[in-house]
């Protein structure tokens, strides 16, 4: 049975002034896979990403998630995707418990589901429940990291899109995160994610693209071709050299 495609981007292009950052790029991303996206700093992932959420405009091409143009049916896609941008961008006036609240608010989340939600989720990534009763000025990085991980999940979304979530987490965070992905993607979920860490992604991806002056350089199938988990750092490397 052919897989549906959740997320479709079409010869994107993207501009800043006379900087081109994206250019005719394509992809493709599948219902139930763990998409990774990487490339060097700067070179237009997070630009890609702000362009899928409805952020950025860009200058032509079209992105459809679950069959929603992104220009046409910004709230429709907003409705089904959960962010997590590469900075923690929070109202840091507010503690965590009403943060929280006022994104599940937002996605009219279920109040007598909500804290069940939340209280799984802070388990999960061992953030304690009396944190949330203390303003998110307060909070380190790693537990504004872990917040809005947090958030990004508390409607459920269908599809997951994470720019380098792993900032600021340690070791058993990560660990934790990378399971919590895998478990989402089988339930038929998506995610679209970034990293700087190439093992990271290619430890738990199902394929990667790797980004190079506006578009994609290689695209690569890890469940069909697990040896080239092995030689991804090598791939990474050669692409930016003959690039």
């Amino acid at each position: 049975m052919e897989k549906k495609k959740n997320i479709v981007i079409e010869n994107l292009n993207k501009s800043y002034g006379n900087k081109k950052v994206l250019t005719d790029l394509n992809l493709e991303v599948y219902e139930g896979e763990l998409f990774g996206f990487i490339g060097r700093n700067g070179i237009g992932k997070s630009t890609t990403i702000d362009c899928m959420i409805g952020m950025k405009k860009f200058d032509n091409g079209t992105i459809k998630i679950y069959d929603y143009d992104i220009k046409e049916n910004p709230i429709e896609i907003k409705k089904i995707i959960g962010y997590v941008s590469s900075e923690p961008i929070l109202y840091e006036e507010m503690t965590g418990i009403e943060y929280l609240k006022f994104i599940a608010s937002i996605y009219k989340v279920d109040p007598s589901t909500f804290k069940e939600q939340y209280v799984n989720l802070c388990e999960r990534l061992e953030f304690k429940l009396d944190d949330l009763s203390f303003q998110i000025s307060g909070y380190s990085h790693g537990m504004k990291q872990k917040i809005s991980l947090i958030a990004s999940l508390i409607h459920n979304p269908k599809i997951w899109i994470l720019d380098e979530p792993t900032v600021g987490l340690d070791f058993l965070a990560v660990e934790e995160l990378k399971k919590m992905m895998v478990e989402y993607t089988k339930l038929g979920n998506t995610v679209f994610l970034t990293s700087h860490n190439i093992d990271f992604v290619s430890d738990i991806c199902n394929r990667v693209a790797i980004i190079n002056k506006g578009n994609v350089k290689g695209l690569f199938d890890l469940d069909n071709d697990p040896s080239v988990k092995e030689k991804l750092k090598d791939i990474f490397i050669k692409i930016y050299d003959e690039n």
